[in-house]
C-alpha cells in the first residue's frame, strides 16, 4: 500500500488548491472521498470473496476427508457384519442337522411355538406407582360419584 505521511498529504492539498481553485476544490474533495469510498468497499468485498472461496476449498477437502472416513468405516462395519452372519449361518446350519437327527431318532417332531396374546388391556391407562403402595398409602384408586360416597359411609341402621 501507498504509504503518505501528513507532510505528502498536505503538500497534494496545495497543489490541488492551487490547480482547481477554492470554489470547486469542496465538491472535487467530496466526489474523491466518495470514489475511494467505492474503491475500498470494493477491495473489501473483493478480498471476502477470496476468503470465501478459499474456506470453500477448504470445506470441499473436509468433506472429501469425512466421506473417506466413513466409507472406511462402512467397510469394515460391513466386512464384521457379514462375517457375523457367515458364523450365525453356520452355527444354525449345526443346530438344525443336530435337531434333525434327534427328531429322526425320536421319531416326534417338534412343534413350532405358537403366539400367546399377553391378555392386557393397552387402552386401559394405567400409572406408574404399584398397586401395594397405593393401598399401603391409603391412596384411593378409584373415583366415586357423591352419591355412591354417601351410600358407602352411610351407618347401617339408617337407609
Amino acid at each position: 500500500m501507498l504509504d503518505f505521511g501528513f507532510d505528502k498529504i498536505a503538500l497534494i492539498g496545495a497543489v490541488a488548491l492551487i490547480v482547481i481553485g477554492p470554489e470547486k476544490l469542496p465538491r472535487v474533495a467530496r466526489t474523491v472521498g466518495t470514489l475511494l469510498g467505492k474503491a475500498q468497499r470494493y477491495v473489501a468485498d473483493v478480498k471476502a470473496e477470496v476468503n470465501r472461496s478459499i474456506e470453500l476449498e477448504e470445506l470441499q477437502k473436509m468433506k472429501n476427508q469425512f466421506q473417506t472416513a466413513v466409507q472406511d468405516v462402512e467397510q469394515s462395519v460391513r466386512q464384521e457384519v457379514d462375517s457375523a452372519t457367515q458364523a450365525l449361518n453356520q452355527t444354525w446350519s449345526d443346530v438344525t442337522s443336530d435337531s434333525s437327527s434327534y427328531e429322526a431318532a425320536s421319531g416326534v417332531a417338534l412343534p413350532p411355538p405358537e403366539y400367546r396374546h399377553p391378555k392386557k388391556n393397552w387402552r386401559l391407562k394405567r400409572g406408574a406407582t404399584p398397586m401395594w403402595f397405593k393401598q399401603k398409602a391409603g391412596v384411593r384408586r378409584h373415583t366415586q360419584s357423591g352419591a355412591a360416597r354417601v351410600a358407602r359411609f352411610r351407618p347401617p341402621g339408617i337407609r
